[in-house]
Formats: C-alpha cells, structure tokens, sequence
C-alpha cells in the first residue's frame, strides 16, 4: 500500500519503480539513438525554441534539479552537471543502474546538449545552462528504497526542505521539481519563501492524479510543492495539444507543457519516451532558464507573468484547472520578459503583496503557563477591587451633595 508522501510525476516509467506510483502501468519504451532528435522537433516546435534560441541558449545559467539525481556521464550532458548532496537518508550508490533514473531525465530536458557535435540524441530547452543535481528521493528500484519507505515524515519533508536551501545558497537561478507530496509543509514553505527572495524561480510538476484518480468533484487532490504560493505548477499536454488524460486537474496549475511520449535520455546513456507531468515541468522549467539568462534580476513573479501572459491554446476564457492558462511559448515568454524587464521594478503600496503572493502565517501565540494565569488572575481581582472602589467612592459622593 502506498503511504507516501512523494512521487516523481512520471508516467511511463520501465526502468524505474516510480510507475507504481503513477496514473498508467505502461512501461518506458526505449528510443533508438539514431533519429531521437527528430522524434524530439514536435516537443521543441509546440514550445517554439528554435526562435527563443535566436536570444539565448541558456548560457550563465545554473537549474536545480531537485529529484533521485542525475547521472554526469551521459552523452548528453557531458560536462554540463554538478553534483550536490543527497539528502536521502540512503547509502546507494551512484554506480547503482537504480540510481538517479528519473533525474536525469529530466536534466536531459532541460540541459541536454546532445552529441557528436549537438547534432545527435537529445537537446534541452536551455542546451548551454547547468545542472546543479540534489538528490531527496530514491527512485522506487532503488535497493534501499524500503528504507526510504519508513523514514518519519517530518524527515522526508526536511530532505526537501535542504534541498531548496542549497540550491538557493548555491546559485541555483531556477529550481526544478518534477515530485510531489501529499502534504504541506512549514519547513519547506520557509524555504520557498527564500527561494523567491532571492529571486529563483521554481518550477514544479502538477501531479499524474487525472481522469480516473481525480476526487468525486473531478479535482485531482493536491499536490506540493506544486501547490505552494509563488511556485509555476505545470501539467501535461500531449503532441496534439489535449491535455493528458493523466494530468491532474486542480487550480494549482498555471501553464502546460508536452508531457506524452517525450524523448529523454536516461541514466544509462539510453533513449527513452517518457510522458507524465515530469517532463512537462522540466521543459517549462527550461524555458524559465532561458528567461533567467536573459534576463538575470527580472523576479520570479514578473517570470511566471511572462510565463502565463503569452501561452498558445488559451482555454476559452483565458484559465482552466487543467492546462492553467495554456501551452508554454518559449519565444513569447522571452519577448514578454524584456517587456518586463525594462518597465522597472512595480512598487507596491504592502510589502507583503512583492513577497511570495503572501506572507508566511505568524508564529502561534504561546500557551499560557501557570505563572502567568495566575499574574492575570491577581490583575482582574485588583481591577475589580478597584472598580468597586470607584462605584463606593462615587455612590458617597452623591450623598454628600443631597
């Protein structure tokens, strides 16, 4: 029975166990070398990247991936990943075919720059930036995934919560976050809110909860952290614009991205098409690396503006809970960002409205020890000694003037 708290948002999965926890028990299918990067041109032409790339490829940018870890080896990313932490809990090694199976297709989608001169397998929405890969969930194959399984919440919570926190410390200008939990979080919601102040933004996968998991109102229940304040939330569409069928369908999201049957390349320097809401984050998570490159202080809300303000297939009356405000234009939003970027900063008459799309709640008040019940009892025993002094005082005066 599933317990847990988070799942990487991929559907088709055959390499990694996480397709237990997905909407389809379809496996991965494996993609030949030769001929990936024209299965890959639907993805990058629904995107429009070959225009965005006319700006900018992502250079001088670093993204965060937060997920199972990325291997540094592939072909495709060759020399484009810097590895930090794991944060697991678990002592699995990088050597293990197990290991960083879901991460590294997602970098792939982000930061792949193919080889053999860039000509052959995958490349990235942002093929010229960098991977900072942190590591806080095991893939479901991995061998010490059962103990991953028993750990207590508060410290399944907390790996994210370094997570964001290192990415934020260590220069990360985007996070990505292809995972979901089921839960929330103060502690990772503290460091989001850092996040945001120093200008990252941070991108996450809606979740695979559509069609026959959603709740008996059509909602897919909630996912974090794609349903945190100041978080893009991202579903899947498939090459014909639909909205998968898999894709969960609540008011978190903001923008869809292709998310059925994308090319990635795994851990083990193999192709495979993937489809979840996964890869619809990466790409999107993508693009907003392009935007950062760009434009390097343009604040993570004026990136999710530029994000949401200029999608393809709108859904009639500009939103709906399944694709948010439409496809991803990878050119738009670029254009959009300079747009932004030289309004200048908006002053706003509260502080807290430039912050997060809120502020975090207030400290609870603390309870009352008996020291203080007691002080507070003598203080409302003295006022009302003293009121009933005044009403003595008061009722002889009267008197006196009879």
């Amino acid at each position: 029975m599933l317990k847990r708290r988070w799942r990487p948002w991929l559907v088709l999965l055959a390499a990694c166990g996480a397709v237990a926890l997905a909407v389809l028990p379809v496996p991965a299918r494996a993609a030949a070398a030769d001929g990936i990067r024209d299965n890959q041109q639907w993805v990058l032409s629904m995107l429009d990247t070959d225009t965005a790339w006319q700006v900018t490829r992502g250079a001088g940018v670093t993204v965060a991936v937060i997920d199972s870890g990325v291997n540094p080896d592939v072909s495709d990313l060759a020399g484009s990943v810097v590895t930090g932490p794991d944060y697991t809990g678990v002592a699995t090694s990088p050597d293990s075919p197990q290991w960083g199976v879901h991460g590294t297709w997602m970098a792939s989608l982000i930061a792949g720059h193919g080889h053999d001169g860039g000509l052959s397998g995958v490349i990235g929405v942002a093929p010229q930036a960098r991977i900072l890969s942190i590591r806080v969930i095991p893939d479901r194959g991995d061998p010490h995934y059962t103990r991953y399984e028993r750990e207590p919440e508060t410290a399944i919570q907390r790996s994210l919560a370094n997570g964001i926190q290192y990415a934020v410390t260590h220069g990360a200008q985007v996070i990505s976050m292809s995972i979901g939990y089921s839960a929330p979080s103060g502690t990772v919601r503290a460091e989001l809110q850092q996040a945001y102040d120093h200008g990252v933004a941070v991108i996450a996968s809606a979740g695979n909860s559509g069609g026959p998991s959603a709740g008996r109102d059509g909602e897919a229940p909630e996912s974090f952290p794609a349903n945190y304040p100041g978080v893009i939330s991202v579903g899947a569409v498939g090459s014909d614009g639909a909205v998968a069928g898999f894709s969960s369908d609540n008011l978190s999201v903001q923008v869809a991205a292709p998310g059925v049957s994308v090319p990635a390349q795994g851990r083990d320097g193999q192709y495979w098409w993937v489809s979840g809401t996964s890869p619809a984050c990466a790409l999107v998570a993508g693009v907003a690396a392009l935007i950062k490159s760009r434009y390097p202080g343009l604040a993570p809300d004026l990136v999710a503006s530029a994000l949401t303000s200029t999608t393809t297939d709108r859904p009639p009356g500009g939103y709906d809970s399944q694709v948010g405000f439409g496809i991803v234009d990878a050119a738009a939003a670029l254009a959009k960002a300079g747009e932004l970027a030289d309004a200048g900063p908006v002053t706003a008459g509260l502080e807290a409205t430039a912050k997060y799309r809120g502020v975090l709640p207030p400290e609870p008040v603390a309870s009352r020890g008996p020291g203080q019940l007691v002080l507070f009892a003598v203080l409302v025993l003295a006022s009302l000694v003293l009121t009933a002094a005044a009403a003595t005082r008061l009722a002889v005066l009267r008197r006196a003037r009879r």
